[in-house]
């Protein structure tokens, strides 16, 4: 059993992670910039180190302070979280020429999962459905006319190494095709130096299903069914369910099994996410996310089981707790990203939280590290807490997260809550009737 683990993140995902060390009797460590010096994630360790200064280049992305936090306290592993390094194959590396073990994938998962590319060329050969689309990257625009006139219109060109929406742009027509493909070239060179594209075709009205898988390293893995991922604001996500309100135990058991096999044949080790478009029955692979997600809380939900204590376990070398027979749905959970924003134009609103109750009640569970008098930095991602609601079924569900986000109160600052009383509202919502479309439409018709 490892001793000590230190956290390489920040907010409530270094939370979660120190509580999960503190029921295994795992001591924590927190490293923070000088701008977190008094956050809850560095009160509530057993120790912290400071990492470097407010911006994340120089201290939750820096590599070298990281591993000298490792050596100083003796952690003998990192949990990553989500974001910051979580999947950057050049610091799990670095973390194995320096014996510190990795909670998570391995590095070459990671730069294989990467790359979107490649992702989509091993996806296929495992037998997981794919968006037709460019067999690799397009080098040039005239390339990208012939693929687009195969695959038809509308299509979709994407960074290999985007994310967050950077580096994808839509192109309706042959004439708009140019000016999408040079658009997404110089975004993907700007946000991830790599000027590499593909392009794939542009489904009209998919839903954003994903699914939890889960593997030993050793030829063994699991699914933990789907989750529905579809209210998206510029491609990131704000409301996030399972099970998927479409979605047959039939398909499910067919995606999850066709996953879980995937991820076995590669010896895949802790949690992954297969991301996935749906539309008519169909399933068609766009990413996989080598980490913990930030909705990870819903399926934790209704499986009863606790997803990072998994990974630490895994990460030691243990077989996992459960196996796919075990393995069961319980009721319906739903999970809303609070930020601090201010809307309608979500600008970020940093600030000193002046009070701040966390909702409670059966089937609730507020994930944040907010607390009276915290003083939210401006540095770093505008995520402040996520609220997760359990029912016995979806609309028991709903009615838990309006009553929940009745009792939520966060003076000080502007949220994202009033966006959710609004949604909590709409038949579509209340139906699950939407696709990825569906809540920019909406924000332009009640928003704008």
């Amino acid at each position: 059993m490892f001793e000590k683990i230190l956290i390489a993140n920040r907010g409530e995902i270094a939370l979660r992670v120190i509580r999960a060390c503190r029921e295994m009797g795992i001591k924590s460590v927190a490293v923070h910039s000088t701008a977190d010096s008094d956050a809850m994630h560095v009160r509530m360790a057993d120790e912290a180190v400071c990492i470097g200064p407010p911006p994340s280049g120089e201290s939750y992305l820096n590599i070298a302070s990281i591993i000298a936090a490792c050596e100083i306290t003796g952690a003998q592993a990192i949990h990553p979280g989500y974001g910051f390094l979580s999947e950057n194959a050049t610091f799990v590396q670095a973390l194995e020429d320096h014996d510190i073990t990795f909670i998570g994938p391995t590095a070459e998962h990671i730069r294989i999962m990467g790359d979107k590319i490649t992702a989509k060329d091993t996806m296929k050969k495992l037998g997981v459905p794919c968006v037709p689309g460019s067999d690799g990257g397009v080098p040039d625009y005239e390339t990208a006319k012939k693929v687009s006139a195969e695959i038809g219109y509308p299509v979709i060109i994407k960074a290999t190494a985007g994310g967050g929406g950077r580096g994808m742009k839509l192109a309706r027509t042959p004439e708009e095709l140019e000016t999408a493909f040079r658009t997404a070239r110089a975004e993907g060179k700007a946000a991830f130096g790599n000027d590499e594209v593909y392009i794939e075709k542009y489904l009209g009205k998919p839903r954003h299903i994903e699914v939890q898988v889960f593997g030993d390293g050793k030829g063994n893995a699991v699914h933990l069914g789907e989750r529905d991922c579809s209210l998206q604001r510029r491609h990131q996500k704000v409301f996030e369910e399972a099970p998927g309100p479409v979605i047959t135990p039939e398909l499910r058991a067919r995606i999850g099994k066709t996953c879980a096999e995937a991820v076995a044949k590669i010896n895949y080790i802790g949690a992954g996410t297969i991301e996935f478009l749906y539309e008519d029955g169909e399933f068609y692979f766009i990413e996989m996310n080598t980490r913990l997600q930030v909705e990870h809380p819903v399926t934790e939900a209704i499986f009863g089981v606790d997803l990072v204590r998994e990974q630490i376990r895994v990460a030691e070398g243990l077989p996992m707790s459960f196996t796919q027979e075990d393995l069961a749905i319980n009721g319906h959970a739903i999970e809303v990203r609070i930020n601090a924003e201010r809307l309608p134009n979500f600008s970020p609103c940093p600030g000193k939280v002046t009070a701040y109750h966390a909702p409670g009640g059966l089937g609730v569970r507020m994930d944040s590290a907010l607390y009276d008098g915290y003083a939210i930095p401006p540095y770093y991602d505008s995520l402040i807490g996520k609220l997760i609601v359990h029912g016995r079924d979806r609309q028991e569900a709903l009615a838990r997260l309006d009553r929940a986000l009745g009792e939520l109160i966060v003076d000080g600052i502007d949220t994202t809550v009033p966006l959710f009383r609004m949604l909590l509202a709409e038949e579509d919502v209340q139906r699950g009737s939407y696709d990825i479309h569906w809540l920019e439409k909406w924000l332009d018709a009640n928003m704008s």
